[in-house]
């Protein structure tokens, strides 16, 4: 029989914490619920002692899901640890996630720690903890890189302790897949105490092997995967939540294992997370990318015509891809849209379906038909509600190839004044939109990255624009959808500078 891998999803910690990927609560409590829609068996939700921040988020994520475990990082102190499980107080299933460094490396340069101090701080904080919380979690930080013996002993005064999860990390990436299996395995034969609790491993993705690092790990008897979504991560990122699922889901055969995740919630969860951050994955990213199932090739193209299974050992629906079914256009009526919707994996309220068919009519009047993917980003655009303290009124924009061009821009604060500003740039109207606005909020603000993205190909194809900008060492996202690119930049930036003020109580 098949047995069945754990899930811990680290997007919203280890994923988050890498730069251009943070998210504000309101985001992470959505992407929260979308990873228990998913299916993973734990979300690792923060480390609530690095900030208050990260105990809000972790606060909020504990309140909000259901049916996942809902962990914390803490680090072996105890002021961590009761920082850890004050803010999992409301959860249903509560983890603490202890971790310390064990390679000779960490010890010497990092921790500046005997390896005697360690394990007496292994089994002292373990203790504390499982005092909190009944659930355990302990990682040795650069496993694969520590000394066997040592590790052996680290791992069973964890587990003697109360640890309920042994974590065997290969934090650098740094490891082969046959010797990170060696290591797995080492630690089944040489950890007394082993068999009495979950076997987890952490692989990141630095020489591209994190996948299969955790793959062959399940061959070793690992019974749980820490992985993220889009396989975001510190540097080259963590094992990808999607290549792994798909791999188990595929090859049953070789693997003999599964997973309780929803495969068809996976496409959805992915383009979530790059709605939030604004990073696309790149077109050619496996089971996700916008490439997975194009197919150019005339020889490619023959043979799925005849047989999809020819060149695609997965199919699009599996991942919940949208395909197109019917046809919406300006002449379609709420009960279509609502029924696309809901084949699309999106259940909306009566208040959230009137507002959807709004902005679909508005759409629809300026193209002959709206596509899945058109709808899709309108629908996530519309999840993470941020309080509008600006509103854009007006705009115009001048330029020309030998003029300077110039913007003027009228925004509508929320108190009801309207305020504007014009300024001109040499570096074109978008730009110099972007300065009128600053000029406005009058905040110390800069721009750090702004992306455009066609929604699909075309003339008349809406353009997905991003906007992030930074202040006081945070970044903040802002998103916007139109066919008007200038308009969608302005909305966008001005949707970055709302999440901004909201975050800094400005609102």
């Amino acid at each position: 029989m098949a047995r069945t891998i754990k899930i811990f999803d680290t997007t919203l910690r280890d994923g988050e914490q890498a730069p251009g990927f943070s998210m504000n609560l309101a985001e992470k409590v959505e992407m929260a619920k979308q990873l228990e829609r998913l299916g993973v068996d734990v979300i690792e939700a923060g480390f609530a002692a690095a900030s208050p921040g990260d105990f809000a988020a972790v606060q909020a994520v504990a309140k909000n899901i259901n049916q996942s475990t809902v962990a914390c990082l803490s680090r072996l102190l105890k002021k961590d640890i009761d920082i850890a499980a004050e803010a999992l107080a409301l959860a249903k299933k509560p983890r603490i996630h202890l971790f310390i460094a064990t390679s000779d490396l960490h010890l010497e340069y990092k921790l500046k720690m005997s390896r005697e101090q360690i394990l007496a701080a292994v089994g002292e904080m373990v203790a504390y903890a499982k005092t909190k919380v009944e659930d355990i979690q302990f990682c040795a930080e650069d496993a694969s890189r520590s000394n066997r013996e040592f590790l052996y002993q680290v791992y069973a005064k964890a587990i003697e302790a109360g640890a309920t999860v042994i974590n065997i990390t290969d934090t650098v990436g740094y490891s082969a897949p046959e010797e990170f299996a060696r290591l797995v395995c080492d630690v089944r034969e040489n950890v007394p105490n082993i068999k009495a609790v979950d076997i987890s491993v952490h692989c990141h993705n630095d020489l591209g092997m994190a996948v299969a690092n955790s793959l062959a790990a399940v061959q070793a008897g690992a019974s749980q995967v820490d992985c993220t979504v889009n396989g975001i991560g510190e540097r080259a990122g963590n094992a990808s939540l999607e290549e792994f699922v798909m791999n188990l889901s595929v090859r049953k055969d070789v693997y003999h294992a599964c997973c309780q995740v929803d495969t068809r919630e996976i496409y959805k969860t992915s383009a979530l997370l790059s709605s939030i951050t604004g990073i696309k994955v790149q077109p050619n990213k496996a089971v996700v990318g916008a490439n997975a199932f194009a197919h150019e090739a005339g020889i490619h193209q023959h043979g799925i015509m005849a047989n999809r299974k020819t060149y695609e050992v997965i199919t699009p629906e599996s991942i919940g891809l949208p395909v197109n079914k019917i046809v919406l256009g300006k002449h379609s009526g709420k009960h279509a849209l609502n029924q696309r919707l809901l084949e699309m994996g999106y259940a909306l309220t009566a208040v959230e379906l009137d507002q959807a068919f709004e902005k679909f009519k508005a759409l629809a009047d300026r193209k002959k038909e709206v596509s899945d993917r058109e709808l899709e980003v309108m629908v996530i655009q519309r999840a993470i509600q941020i309080p509008q303290t600006y509103q854009l009124a007006n705009y115009s924009v001048s330029m020309g190839n030998s003029i300077s061009s110039t913007a003027w821009v009228q925004l509508v604060h929320k108190s009801g004044q309207v305020r504007e500003a014009a300024v001109a740039s040499h570096e074109g109207p978008i730009t110099a939109a972007f300065q009128a606005i600053s000029q406005i909020v009058r905040v110390d603000f800069q721009l750090v990255d702004f992306v455009i993205n066609a929604v699909t190909p075309g003339t008349d194809a809406q353009g997905e624009v991003y906007a992030k900008i930074r202040c006081g060492g945070r970044i903040y996202t802002g998103s916007s959808v139109g066919m008007d690119t200038v308009e969608a930049s302005i909305c966008a930036y001005i949707d970055a500078v709302n999440t901004m003020l909201w975050a800094m109580g400005r609102q």
